[in-house]
């Protein structure tokens, strides 16, 4: 059994290289987008069988999350036992690519990179346009401030979900855990919201987001704040922040890594923000020692990048030990 192990932590390290030199293909046939597609006529179908009421949407929103969980993580797990039974290096290719599917590094470096490219090249209409692709909120209300903090936090909350939390649960339980993980994070970015439509329908996937990202979020802030400190930030303010605002969010986990960015660039971020033409009332995190620039989303990707390699070595380790201890 170690060996298959290996073989996983193997395919981790290859995924995340991976990611870093070639990042996310662009494609319908993207195992996220299938996901999500999955999602999408799952929702409908169930819809049309339960009652419009309270308690059919509850019910409605558990099938649907136990079916997503249980089809997207079946699908790889077939997959790989087929693999691995094959030949063990067949095995570790495949799921190499399942790990680099889930993996976000150059994504989150490259569309970031293009919000600052875009303001400083072509103007606000430009970077309102460019942060669109990245974020859920309103953007034709934000101005040039708006938009990069928008890119900050965009980055510091998605090192955390799309980055530190994959991998964690890959190392614990490989690319099936990897995609039990990202169909839950990827059910609550869809039907997670708390309007009319998705309240009670979404409830049990935001929950579920909820649960598995608690641990991993703040692991990730820990992770962010040793970024820090490595690219020449505030390490020490790094850590005041987190420690004091981490929980100024409705979310328990979003806060977490937004924090730790605020404090170590010297910027006060969130505040409120227009979601599908509504005014969503938030508390700031950080303070505001200085104005934001759009320097500040590189200095980000440092931070994020920093991070992530830094997990990967630590985790990497952690298990190297742990194999070697079960020999």
């Amino acid at each position: 059994m170690w060996k298959y192990a290996a073989g996983s932590l193997l395919a981790v390290v290859i995924g995340f290289l991976a990611d870093v030199v070639f990042g996310d293909p662009q494609t319908a046939l993207h195992p996220i987008c299938l996901i999500g597609n999955l999602i999408a006529g799952l929702e409908k179908r169930i819809r049309n069988c339960l009652p419009k009421t309270r308690a059919g949407e509850l019910v409605g929103g558990g099938i649907m999350a136990t079916l997503v969980i249980m089809i997207s993580a079946g699908i790889p797990a077939l997959l790989l036992y087929a693999a691995y039974r094959l030949n063990f290096w067949l095995g570790v290719a495949a799921e190499a690519v399942m790990c680099f599917f889930l993996f976000a590094v150059k994504t989150l470096r490259k569309e970031s990179a293009n919000v600052a490219r875009a303001l400083r090249g072509d103007g606000l209409e430009a970077g309102r346009g460019a942060v669109a692709r990245i974020v859920g909120r309103d953007t034709q209300v934000l101005d040039e401030p708006g938009v990069i903090r928008a890119a900050v936090e965009t980055v510091a909350e998605n090192f955390s979900d799309g980055v530190f939390a994959p991998m964690l649960y890959m190392m614990l339980g490989g690319g099936v855990l990897g995609f039990a993980y990202k169909s839950v994070n990827t059910m609550d970015s869809m039907v997670g919201y708390k309007n009319d439509r998705y309240l009670y329908f979404g409830r049990i996937a935001a929950r579920l987001d909820d649960a598995m990202n608690y641990v991993p979020a703040r692991l990730a802030a820990l992770f962010l704040i040793l970024g820090a400190y490595l690219t020449g930030q505030d390490g020490k303010l790094a850590w005041k922040i987190w420690r004091r605002d981490r929980r100024n969010h409705a979310s328990p986990n979003s806060a977490q890594t937004e924090s730790v960015a605020a404090g170590a660039l010297h910027v006060r971020l969130a505040g409120d923000a227009w979601y599908f033409g509504e005014l969503h009332k938030k508390p700031f995190i950080g303070d505001d020692l200085r104005p934001i620039e759009t320097c500040d989303i590189a200095r980000m990707n440092r931070m994020m990048t920093a991070a992530s390699v830094l997990s990967l070595a630590a985790l990497g380790i952690l298990k190297t030990a742990v194999l070697a201890l079960l020999m």
